[in-house]
């Protein structure tokens, strides 16, 4: 399947596979534990739409039929808190929120490869550790293609 600018257009299931593991990333980058499934199973059965832990799975690898349910990937994104937009619209929009989120996981790593860094190596030079940390900002600003080379 081809997009209007010639390129190979993904599939909505593996969008929203995308979405709902960005989902569960950002949820552990807030500093929360990792998600376990019984905690998503607890909350859609609570309301109304309960998850088997095969659909779960299937949903998250995308490798299923597209979840349609309206009410399922509504009480998803609630679970998630965020705008139930993000995952009921399928035209690859992302809500701000959602956006911003996605941000603050950019910086989260970044900065936890910068305090890996200054925590692996004490006893180096305040200057070494500034041209350290000047060269991983550096990489980090590089573009992708940048890093296939």
């Amino acid at each position: 399947m081809t997009d209007s600018d010639g390129g190979i257009s993904e599939q909505p299931q593996a969008r929203l596979a995308r979405k709902l593991n960005l989902l569960l990333d950002l949820f552990e980058a807030k500093g929360s534990s990792p998600l376990t499934f019984p905690q998503i199973s607890k909350h859609m059965s609570d309301r109304g739409t309960p998850l088997s832990r095969s659909r779960w799975a299937y949903m998250r690898a995308g490798d299923s039929s597209l979840a349609t349910d309206p009410q399922l990937l509504t009480n998803l994104a609630e679970f998630f808190g965020v705008d139930p937009r993000y995952l009921l619209d399928d035209d690859g929009e992302v809500p701000d929120l959602v956006d911003a989120q996605l941000e603050l996981l950019r910086t989260l790593r970044e900065n936890r490869v910068r305090n890996f860094a200054a925590r692996q190596l004490h006893g180096i030079s305040p200057e070494t550790l500034v041209r350290l940390r000047k060269a991983i900002d550096e990489r980090l600003k590089a573009p992708e293609d940048d890093a296939d080379a």
